[in-house]
């Protein structure tokens, strides 16, 4: 028995509190959000939006996925919809994936500090950030993304599919994270939970053993790398104190832009601490 239900299973005779006669039990499983009461929530219909074909297209994926039948399906295709398309083509702005892709942010949080906080009994919190952070971050979601071939679904404008958009690590992150939304929303949280675990296996296994959670510079260059940035490049920009006691402030740059600045005792402490703040200005790592 997993940790999480040892707990449930505890303390429920604890906190059982019998359902009102005259009230519903709020702690009940309750169907998705009844579909005209939900499309605000979604930017519109979608199902003006996305064709039959495309629609069909994206069931096939779900089935794939092993993802019960979906209570509306084109949900799924907007979550799979880049911002170009609502753009190029005019369509409601709201119609694609970026308020989905918000969402599925938290849902993918929840289920993954509940996999490392079960899967890591001894691990202290700091511990399981760290490997939370790489985890999570879009270099390894785009990973799992083309893994599942999300770019074949997804959907963009002309100019962005042109410019190879089904390739690109941020938006296969990004759909990803959608996807979950989507998940979430349908009443499906327990099939996206099962698939994460069963992704994340690997990848958690990797980060863990490869320490890459304290290896910032490794993250940042795979990062830049995969966005077709160009390589890091680091600078000490300040140099003081006496020999035995040396402090080094190294900045570190992509294409010329500076994107971090880290202090430390040797210059190897100062370039890992100027490739995490770069990170966190990529909205690569969650701060500590």
């Amino acid at each position: 028995m997993s940790a999480r239900l040892a707990l449930e299973s505890f303390f429920a005779p604890m906190f059982a509190i019998p359902p009102s006669p005259h009230q519903p039990n709020e702690f009940l499983p309750k169907p998705p959000v009844p579909l005209p009461e939900a499309l605000p929530l979604l930017g519109g219909d979608a199902s003006l939006v996305f064709g039959d074909d495309h629609v069909a297209h994206i069931s096939s994926l779900l089935t794939r996925l092993g993802i019960p039948a979906p209570w509306y399906l084109p949900l799924y295709a907007q979550a799979l919809t880049h911002s170009s398309y609502t753009y190029e083509y005019q369509t409601p702005r709201l119609m694609n994936y970026e308020r989905l892709e918000f969402l599925g942010d938290a849902v993918l949080k929840l289920i993954i500090s509940d996999y490392l906080f079960e899967r890591f009994p001894h691990y202290r919190e700091g511990e399981l950030t760290k490997i939370r952070a790489v985890v999570v971050s879009d270099v390894v979601l785009a990973d799992l993304a083309r893994s599942l071939d999300l770019g074949n679904y997804m959907t963009f404008g002309p100019n962005e599919a042109r410019s190879g958009g089904a390739k690109k690590s941020s938006n296969l992150a990004c759909a990803f994270e959608a996807l979950l939304g989507a998940f979430y929303l349908d009443g499906k949280l327990e099939a996206c939970r099962r698939l994460l675990y069963e992704l994340m296996e690997d990848p958690v296994t990797q980060v863990d053993l490869s320490k890459t959670k304290d290896n910032y510079k490794a993250v940042l260059q795979e990062f830049t790398q995969a966005e077709a940035m160009g390589l890091p490049n680091y600078t000490t920009v300040k140099e003081s104190g006496p020999s035995h006691r040396k402090k080094f402030v190294i900045e570190v740059s992509v294409a010329d832009e500076v994107l971090g600045i880290g202090e430390g005792k040797t210059k190897k402490e100062a370039q890992q601490a100027a490739a995490r703040a770069a990170l966190l200005s990529l909205n690569q790592l969650e701060d500590e």
